[in-house]
């Protein structure tokens, strides 16, 4: 029997632990053996696996986080490490790897499998939405919900108290996370990596919207702005606004957890399943991912280096409903 190995890598999103189960479940239908790797690249390293049985599939996909954890490793970027890497899956016996993350996870994966002929498998886990090659990754959804139900009750506040609160969310790169939920909660700007920031023009149309209307406003703000997030942008605007009330909240890593989606539960299943398949197809260096509701398939090298873009329809539109 063939032994399928998965790891989750890189930052943890909502959905890892349903693709986790899904890689279980489809290695026993395609007649395969799942190997669980604890911690990433760095229990690749240390040989920190775990032999699956059926009932480990058992209620973990309604749980945030991973079951495998994850981890970052410095020795894995090294020949010597990758080396150590592959010398463990050959002695356990393992045929083809399965790695659950984003752009980093990939370009350690390519790697492996270039210098030392591992069969291995991509797919995208990461709330930022970043990979190209998939509509959406796993833990976006669930991200965006979270984002959502925090910026809602931020409203309220801001409401009974009129005051100009600056949120920021998660997007070290990509703004995905900002521009829905800026466009969703209504807020009266939205600040993006994806466009340079222009802080008189900022003050500008804050100006503006106070001028016409006294009253709650919100700006969301991707933490990957290059002006320094939420408080370096406050401390710039706030002499400006001395008669309102500036609030500050950053949501961070209340983000990432949570229970996955409907939504991030299905896909995260789907891609693992496909994963599998893909091996059992004989595919390799390859991520599995879904546009316009098909299964696509994209050569691993394809996937990180290349910044993917933002919907620009949606910020006209946020623009227009401002």
């Amino acid at each position: 029997m063939k032994k399928i190995a998965v790891l989750t890598s890189g930052g943890d999103s909502p959905g890892m632990n349903a693709a986790v189960r899904a890689v279980m479940r489809s290695c026993k239908h395609f007649g395969y053996q799942a190997v669980g790797v604890r911690f990433g690249y760095r229990g690749l390293i240390e040989g920190d696996f775990i032999d699956f049985r059926d009932t480990d599939a058992s209620g973990i996909i309604q749980r945030g986080g991973t079951i495998l954890k994850s981890a970052r490793s410095e020795e894995f970027r090294t020949e010597e490490g990758r080396k150590k890497a592959a010398d463990q899956l050959r002695a356990k016996g393992i045929d083809a790897l399965v790695t659950i993350g984003g752009d980093g996870t990939f370009r350690g994966a390519t790697i492996l499998g270039q210098e030392h002929g591992v069969n291995v498998i991509g797919v995208p886990g990461t709330i930022d939405n970043d990979l190209i090659g998939s509509d959406e990754t796993i833990g976006y959804d669930t991200a965006l919900n979270t984002a959502m139900e925090a910026i809602d009750k931020i409203r309220d506040t801001a409401d009974a108290h009129e005051r100009l609160f600056l949120v920021e969310v998660m997007g070290r790169d990509a703004g995905f996370i900002a521009l829905e939920t800026g466009i969703g909660s209504g807020a009266e700007l939205i600040i993006l990596p994806e466009k340079r920031t222009d802080l008189d023009e900022i003050r500008e149309s804050l100006k503006e919207i106070l001028k016409v209307q006294r009253r709650s406003t919100l700006v969301i703000i991707a933490e990957g702005d290059e002006s320094g997030g939420a408080l370096k942008i406050s401390e710039k605007l706030e002499p400006d606004f001395k008669d309102y009330e500036m609030r500050v909240c950053i949501l961070g890593h209340i983000q990432r957890g949570g229970n996955p989606t409907a939504h991030d539960r299905v896909l995260a299943s789907r891609l693992g399943y496909e994963a599998v398949k893909a091996i059992h197809n004989g595919l390799n260096e390859v991520m599995v991912g879904v546009i316009n509701n098909k299964v696509q398939i994209t050569p691993l090298h394809e996937t990180f280096g290349v910044k993917k873009e933002i919907n620009y329809d949606l910020i006209e539109l946020y623009k227009v409903l401002r």
